[in-house]
């Protein structure tokens, strides 16, 4: 298992050796703790809990507080669970460290984080509907969505039919984006491309599943 919990602190571009302008998106990732790990014959699967930014004790719920004291460690605010195969839960132990550095620069990683909420939008902004047409009188449909019945058969919306609604604040992934820079002394990571999500947003980056 490779991944880490991080924060989106904003994009740049950087200029790589070969003199190529690249927009990167930099992430404040770890440093993180492992709080819990889930063993197959214990919990009936295998996973790896980890604790990401300190926080005040009085932020914390008093269970949460407890748990962790127990374990010797900060008083962390986030705490996500990785899956594992089954083999791979015997080389994490409670307390031990999760740094930037177990990315390489070059490498491949997927990042998922909450996408910017958007409020109630029309289809067109939704959809990417291109609205109706603009002659004939029709000055106050141009953003409208149309018809959405199906006339007598089956006389009713079918399910899931776009429409207006809410937008945005939903899990979202980008796969397959590449590690340019990885800072292990400040703990930052810069990758190629786009992340979802507001700056200080939460971010779950992982090793890519999927190569090229």
């Amino acid at each position: 298992m490779k991944g880490i919990l991080g924060r989106k602190l904003g994009m740049t571009q950087l200029i790589l050796d070969n003199g190529e302008v690249v927009p990167v998106t930099i992430i404040q990732a770890g440093p993180c703790y492992v709080t819990q790990v889930r063993k197959p014959g214990v919990d009936g699967y295998a996973a790896v809990q980890l604790g990401f930014q300190e926080v005040p004790e009085w932020k914390l719920t008093r269970p949460a507080l407890i748990r962790l004291r127990k374990n010797g460690l900060p008083p962390l605010k986030v705490l996500r669970e990785f899956r594992l195969s089954d083999s791979e839960s015997d080389s994490f132990e409670i307390g031990q460290q999760i740094t930037v550095d177990i990315f390489k620069e070059g490498e491949r990683v997927d990042v998922s984080g909450t996408s910017k909420g958007r409020g109630f939008q029309g289809g067109v902004r939704r959809h990417g509907f291109s609205g109706g047409p603009k002659t004939h009188g029709q000055s106050d449909r141009w953003r409208a969505p149309g018809s959405i019945g199906s006339g007598t058969t089956p006389g009713r919306v079918y399910k899931g039919t776009r429409m207006a609604g809410h937008m945005g604040s939903a899990r979202v992934t980008v796969q397959n984006l590449q590690v340019v820079k990885v800072d292990a002394e400040k703990g930052v990571l810069a990758v190629k491309g786009a992340v979802p999500g507001s700056r200080n947003g939460l971010l779950i980056i992982r090793g890519a599943r999927k190569q090229g």
